[in-house]
């Protein structure tokens, strides 16, 4: 995305594709249905968004390596975590470049992001601190109240220009000086942080939760447990105890939810003279299209010939 703007989002496979370049795997894992609505302002050096949704999900997702990315949650209830750990308002996450990790939503939840390039942020640090601050471990960061509820102030009136004053933010001047006051902004809230680092078994939780992405994408069908066990490399244990902790869920029931995510995906993007909903059903894994019908119902409100039969667009 360039510029600024607004959008409302029903579909998720529309709204995962709009996260700053990254690739997010987006899994709805419950009622309501999906709704989110997303601002977004790019800059010169920075790029802003502020995102509301209202179903609860997961997203897997792979940063691009040439952005350092900063997300915060908006809410002051603890429904958004980062890899199982429950994120507060008034902390944010220093992300490493080219990160992978899950970011689950317990409900609706209002949440922001900003991305930087290493370079200007080494050389904004260094001209307001005296340091190079792109070099800072990624992890949890705990900033001093004042400066980050400065950044906050400045992310909402940001996000609050591009749903309701275009006009006014596409004056060159105006723009210059917002993205200088997010600038020093950002560099004073990072410069007061302390950092919470993961810990070993964070890290090893963390690193497991990614092999067991690659290995349901690896695997368009249903996978038994054992099996997903073995081509991960732990207990079956540890992978239920993780799953848990990050997803919400157990393992199974994540790789049944993300193929029927899928099935969804393929009932929109199919030719109903051409496809039927079995055909995709069996594809995804469901042997039985009509348990299929049921669990598609009750996760997506509709059902999946309603889907399929939906006009493009």
């Amino acid at each position: 995305m360039t510029g600024f703007g607004t959008k409302a989002f029903t579909d998720p496979d529309d709204y995962r594709t709009r996260l700053v370049g990254a690739e997010v795997g987006l899994v709805v894992t419950g009622r309501p249905l999906f709704e989110a609505q997303l601002s977004w302002v790019d800059m010169r050096c920075l790029h802003l968004l502020a995102i509301e949704e209202k179903a609860p999900r997961v997203a897997f997702i792979s940063l691009p390596p040439a952005s350092l990315v900063f997300s915060f949650t908006l809410a002051r209830n603890a429904v958004l975590m980062w890899n199982g750990l429950g994120l507060q308002r008034g902390s944010f996450v220093l992300h490493a470049s080219g990160e992978r990790f899950h970011q689950r939503a317990t409900g609706a939840v209002r949440w922001g992001l900003i991305a930087v390039s290493p370079q200007d942020l080494a050389r904004y640090s260094c001209a307001l601190l005296g340091a190079d601050l792109s070099r800072r471990p990624a992890g949890l960061l705990h900033p001093s109240a004042r400066s980050f509820a400065e950044l906050l102030r400045l992310h909402a009136q940001a996000a609050h220009l591009a749903r309701s004053r275009p006009a006014l933010l596409a004056r060159p001047e105006v723009a210059r000086a917002l993205e200088q006051d997010l600038i020093h902004a950002l560099v004073t809230a990072l410069g007061s942080a302390t950092t919470d680092r993961p810990n070993h078994t964070r890290r090893r939780r963390s690193a497991i939760m990614v092999r067991f992405e690659e290995a349901l994408a690896a695997h368009d069908s249903a996978l038994k447990l054992p099996a997903l066990c073995a081509a991960i490399g732990v207990p079956e244990r540890t992978l239920r105890v993780y799953c848990t902790e990050v997803l919400g869920c157990s393992p199974i029931e994540y790789a049944r939810l993300r193929r029927l995510n899928r099935a969804r995906s393929a009932l929109l993007e199919a030719d109903h003279e051409a496809t039927s909903v079995a055909e995709i059903a069996r594809s995804h894994g469901f042997s039985e299209p009509g348990r299929f019908a049921v669990a598609y119902r009750v996760l997506f409100g509709e059902a999946p010939l309603a889907t399929l039969l939906r006009p493009p667009g």
